[in-house]
């Protein structure tokens, strides 16, 4: 699994960092930060959940 975030797209709700605090962060500004654009396979739910709650769908998961 390979994820990607296009942070211009960010809106800084942090709804990200609250599904996948193991692949999610966020900076001085609330703008999502990718920590691991290749989480391991348990975590897949977590990011599937982020990418479900992102109001900007800044998230997506691609194939390797």
């Amino acid at each position: 699994m390979k994820v990607e975030l296009e942070a211009d797209k960010c809106v800084a709700s942090g709804q990200c960092v609250l599904a996948a605090t193991d692949v999610f962060d966020q900076d001085d500004d609330g703008i999502a930060i990718l920590l691991d654009d290749s989480p391991a396979p348990e975590l897949l739910d977590d990011v599937e959940e982020a990418i479900a709650v992102c109001p900007a769908a800044a998230i997506r998961l691609v194939e390797r």
